[in-house]
């Protein structure tokens, strides 16, 4: 499959989707197919990761879509990579490795790694042979990166890190891990230096992690990490040390507009199977239930927030596919879709009645991973915050 380079691209939305991107989504949505949501329900009961879908859609080249060629990708961008996990969502198989190990990790190290480390990492991102997963978020820091406590100090060449981080996805199932840490504080400030490191190892010596019981029903379960003395060589270090919020946000805005499309993905597979029910369930009077305005309207409310929602998504992904500004964009589409796929699937829930209870009928199951995203990885509040401070020009709230 041809795809266009980012490095040829403008920061221009087609009306209509090109026969390149049409035939991804038609590819994907059959490979999809193939293995259903009963896959992922089974994947998500068990944690264990979907790894047969993984691999297959790895030998196909679609988990390297965003990952430059000399590295084995195909060197397209966020916005292949973004349909890529939209059909997957669409098909009732949302993929939270594909948000963390390609979009954060494989579009921060195609711009700040070494070229050691573009060499050793990037080919197993690409083919989905090694997975990462992201370490940021800890007990007492939420939303503010800044007030991150985790920290690594330098002993002689090495570092050697302490501290705790809270609700990491997938990390029983993951190669290697990119780490945020605090390596010095800023005089004028007072905020933390962060530093990004890859972890090579994912139980290494001074390390531990601990389950978190949670109702989130994926295949990617949640863990508390603890740092006792870990070391890690110099070379592990990502970008410059001190400065890792650059490299840091060059991962979060495809982060955001991959947790969108999780969004999108599960509100059209909501969508199709709601309206596919109301078409042929019959309680009234023998005719269908999608004849009356109570069922049709909501559905159709739905359906329209849904695709607007998903403008804005790809919007944002053609601005940072351009190397553009796209942080706000970004923030707006992850806010917009979380609303609108949450929207879409409680209303085909309610279109099911008590089937849309049913483990069957494929619905309920999704509401937590849905859920999720207006708290994760940033919460709709706080984007409320960065877009009244920044677009508005309001004081600063938080």
């Amino acid at each position: 499959m041809t795809t266009t380079p980012v490095s040829d691209r403008s920061a221009t939305i087609a009306l209509q989707p090109t026969d390149e991107e049409t035939a991804l989504r038609e590819a994907v949505s059959g490979v999809v197919a193939r293995f259903g949501h009963s896959y992922f329900q089974e994947c998500a009961r068990t944690g264990e990761p979907m790894q047969q879908l993984w691999d297959t859609l790895g030998e196909l080249g679609f988990l390297g879509l965003n990952i430059p060629e000399q590295y084995g990708g195909q060197g397209a961008g966020l916005t292949e990579l973004a349909i890529v996990l939209e059909e997957m969502s669409a098909g009732g198989c949302p993929e939270l490795a594909m948000v963390l190990s390609q979009g954060i990790v494989g579009s921060i190290l195609p711009l700040h790694g070494t070229d050691e480390q573009k060499q050793r990492y990037l080919p197993g991102i690409a083919s989905g042979a090694e997975k990462f997963v992201f370490a940021l978020t800890e007990p007492d820091a939420g939303s503010n990166s800044h007030n991150v406590s985790t920290t690594a100090v330098r002993d002689g060449s090495d570092w050697v890190v302490n501290g705790t981080k809270y609700y990491i996805s997938g990390i029983d199932h993951a190669d290697h891990f990119l780490l945020v840490a605090k390596t010095g504080v800023d005089e004028k400030s007072g905020r933390g230096e962060l530093t990004l490191f890859i972890v090579d190892d994912p139980n290494p010596p001074g390390f531990d992690k601990q389950l978190i019981p949670t109702a989130l029903r994926a295949p990617e379960r949640q863990y508390t990490l603890f740092f006792d003395g870990m070391r890690l060589p110099a070379d592990s270090v990502v970008g410059q040390v001190g400065a890792g919020l650059r490299p840091l946000f060059d991962g979060l805005n495809p982060e955001r507009v991959l947790s969108a499309v999780i969004c999108t993905g599960i509100g059209r597979y909501a969508v199709a199977k709601a309206a596919e029910y109301a078409r042929t369930r019959r309680v009234w009077g023998g005719v269908p239930i999608g004849s009356h305005q109570g069922v049709a309207h909501p559905l159709a409310e739905a359906a329209i927030e849904l695709e607007a929602a998903r403008t804005m998504v790809w919007r944002a992904a053609a601005l940072f596919d351009a190397a553009l500004p796209a942080g706000e964009e970004s923030n707006i589409a992850k806010f917009l879709a979380s609303r609108a796929g949450m929207k879409a699937l409680d209303t085909a829930i309610q279109t099911h009645g008590g089937n849309g209870l049913a483990e069957d009928y494929g619905l309920a199951d999704l509401w937590s991973i849905v859920r999720l995203q207006q708290i994760a990885p940033v919460s709709s509040q706080m984007v409320l915050n960065h877009y009244a401070q920044h677009a508005l020009k309001l004081p600063r709230t938080y």
